[in-house]
């Protein structure tokens, strides 16, 4: 089967930042979700770390992770947030790390795993890699997404995120 993948939004952080990237009213006629993200967050540290929310609740939210920093490997979990890493304000300047995040069966009436592979970008050292499985422990369908930081940094100007629905063919 083919996947088709079609633009539903997308959103560009402009001058000031933004302390979060909104998806709403996310129609429920695709079977699956994918997002790009671009972003850069403020904190003045070279990673900061992005989390993802559904239908305006951060609750029942959990993940796997392996974290790979260049010189080790870590693996982990958190039984509080689904995240991955973004570059931070002391990364190497104009440089903004990517994510895509990937969410099957996210109308259906089951639990919804995400996937979400991510790496900051950076001249530096404390360049980070992950790889995420999550998981969002409710049968709701998703109608909105929201990016924030873990921190409560803001997306710098620039951050771009894109919201695709997936149908396969």
């Amino acid at each position: 089967m083919a996947n088709t993948f079609e633009l539903i939004a997308s959103s560009t952080v402009g001058s000031g930042g933004a302390s979060s990237i909104d998806f709403t009213s996310i129609p429920s006629t695709y079977t699956d979700l994918a997002i790009y993200l671009s972003a850069r967050q403020s904190r003045s540290e070279l990673v900061s770390n992005t989390r993802i929310e559904f239908n305006g609740s951060s609750a029942n939210l959990s993940c796997r992770y392996l974290q790979g920093t260049g010189s080790a490997a870590v693996s982990s979990s958190s039984a509080s947030y689904l995240f991955a890493a973004s570059p931070a304000n002391t990364a190497t300047a104009n440089t903004f790390g990517n994510s895509f995040i990937y969410i099957p069966n996210y109308a259906g009436s089951t639990y919804k795993s995400v996937s979400w592979d991510a790496v900051t970008e950076t001249n530096a050292t404390g360049a980070e890699a992950y790889l995420v499985a999550g998981l969002w422990s409710n049968t709701a369908a998703i109608t909105s997404v929201k990016l924030l930081s873990l921190s409560s940094d803001n997306f710098m100007q620039y951050s771009t995120a894109y919201l695709y629905g997936v149908k396969n063919a």
